[in-house]
Order: structure tokens, then sequence, then C-alpha cells
């Protein structure tokens, strides 16, 4: 492989980013080293959002939820999680 190039320092992650969107990382990674790294504690961010749902669908939720010994809000993430899962694979 010929020489790599330098990776630029950023002032900011969104410097950074921009960096990469328009840059192809074989350029400055030899890939071939590269090592597999567990973050066993990393969390997803989260963004808290506000949800307006009628009453009555809301409380068809919690009875499902409390079926299932799962906090509402959490079957809430499953079933969008879900639906997008299934929805990206068609």
């Amino acid at each position: 492989m010929s020489k790599l190039k330098k990776i630029p320092q950023f002032k900011t992650e969104a410097e950074e980013r921009k960096f990469w969107e328009t840059h192809d990382s074989n350029d400055y990674v030899d890939w071939k080293q590269a090592q597999r790294v567990a973050m066993p504690n990393l969390k997803p961010s989260t963004k808290t959002i506000s949800l307006r749902l009628p009453e009555g669908l809301l409380e068809s939720i919690k009875i499902e939820a409390n079926k299932r010994d799962v906090p509402y809000q959490s079957l809430i993430k499953a079933w969008l999680a879900e639906d997008v899962r299934q929805h990206r694979e068609t």
C-alpha cells in the first residue's frame, strides 16, 4: 500500500465529521492493522422527545407493558425499533 496521509487535527467533532464525509478513510488508515475493540459500557445516545398520544392508546400500551413486566416507554421503543427494522428490510 502507498504511504498513508496524515489525519489532520480537528477543532470540533463537527469539523471532523465534515472531513470524513468527503474523504476516504483508506487514504488515512491501514485497516489491515485494525483490531477489534469491545466497549461493553458504551450506551447509545438518547434524546428526550414529547409525544402526544390519545389517552386510550396510551392506556392500551401500558396494559401491554404490564403484561410483559416492562416499562411502557421501553415497550414503545422496542416496537418502534422493530417497525423501523422491518421497513428497512423491505
